[in-house]
């Protein structure tokens, strides 16, 4: 890793008392607000790699994040669910369109791809379970959320900008028609230019302590051990839920993205009584979304759940549920 845990992260939180007068909650004190926010930007520095200036949190949910990146007329680039695009496919398409920009998503949780951008930088024209290295990569605008690997309440989108592509916003010919997501007044905010802060808006404390938290815990690990980790996790469920019969969305190993893996519902099975036996022993996974809505189940392994404790335990009751599934059919007949 070329950036290295901030040491502001190796520290405890400490909260200022705050005398909450009603009719409350009122803020609490700017100055700690501030602090926070700098260790939070450190923090999202070091899970992006990268030395941009222009990084911070946004309020909102990640697609906050993707609406302040770009503002565009957009052409598609497509592959068949559950495979991931070729380096080709994706150069050819830049050849062919000539955009000013190219967004891609590195990792689908609708299908549980995982697409690799690793290359994509250099033919270019002139998010922590899986490796991002955003300076290296040559990416010029990353986002993700808050409530996924970093493992933090949702609410908040880390974003950052390189330097290229903060010279383009800071250099605009028009003003930025949105206030909300206007880089120049944010960045002042978040302390990524010269010169004093300003206020933008109101910032939920509650969602900055926990933000500031789950990149702690990350900076604590380490990033290579948090992206080991759940690579070790993932393979271990791969194995148990193949050897139960179950066949993956994803076919090809390189394609799967580690944090969600995607199973295709079989067709031996009544997939509503296995959700609901799981439900009954408080485990929630997720049905298909977009392309794999009613073909497919999701299965997350993210951040404090990815542990091989927890892929036992689930393949456990899994294999409990389709157990008792069957029974249930039998005894209907």
């Amino acid at each position: 890793m070329d950036i290295d845990p901030p040491e502001v992260l190796k520290n405890p939180l400490t909260v200022t008392t705050k005398l909450l007068m009603g009719p409350g909650p009122s803020s609490c004190s700017p100055r700690v607000l501030q602090a926070i926010m700098d260790d939070i930007k450190e923090g999202i520095q070091y899970a992006f790699q990268t030395k941009n200036e222009l990084t911070l949190a946004i309020s909102g949910s990640g697609h906050t994040g993707m609406e302040a990146v770009f503002s565009a007329t957009v052409n598609i680039v497509s592959s068949k669910p559950g495979v991931s695009l070729k380096l080709s496919e994706i150069a050819n398409a830049i050849e062919r369109v000539k955009p000013k920009l190219l967004f891609i998503v590195q990792g689908d949780s609708s299908t549980g791809v995982l697409q690799p951008v690793d290359d994509l930088g250099p033919i270019c024209p002139s998010l922590c379970a899986v490796p991002f290295d955003m300076d290296r990569w040559g990416v010029d605008a990353a986002y993700t959320c808050s409530q996924k690997i970093l493992g933090a309440p949702p609410g908040l989108a880390p974003i950052s900008f390189s330097p290229k592509a903060r010279d383009v916003i800071l250099s605009r010919k028009t003003p930025v028609p949105v206030y909300y997501w206007d880089m120049t007044l944010l960045g002042r905010q978040w302390n990524c230019f010269d010169g004093n802060r300003i206020y933008h808006h109101t910032v939920s404390a509650n969602l900055l302590y926990g933000l500031r938290e789950g990149l702690a815990i990350i900076a604590d690990e380490g990033l290579e051990h948090v992206i080991q980790r759940h690579g070790t996790c993932a393979k271990r469920l791969y194995h148990g839920l193949e050897k139960m019969g179950f066949k993956l969305y994803v076919e090809q190993d390189d394609d799967r993205l580690c944090s969600v893996t995607t199973v295709s519902i079989p067709e031996w099975i009544h997939w509503d009584d296995v959700v609901l036996y799981l439900r009954r022993q408080n485990v929630t996974i997720s049905g298909g979304l977009g392309p794999t809505a009613g073909k497919a189940f999701r299965i997350g392994l993210m951040g404090y759940n990815a542990t091989l404790q927890n892929v036992i335990y689930l393949l456990n009751v899994l294999q409990e549920a389709i157990d008792y599934v069957k029974l249930l059919k039998i005894s209907k007949l």
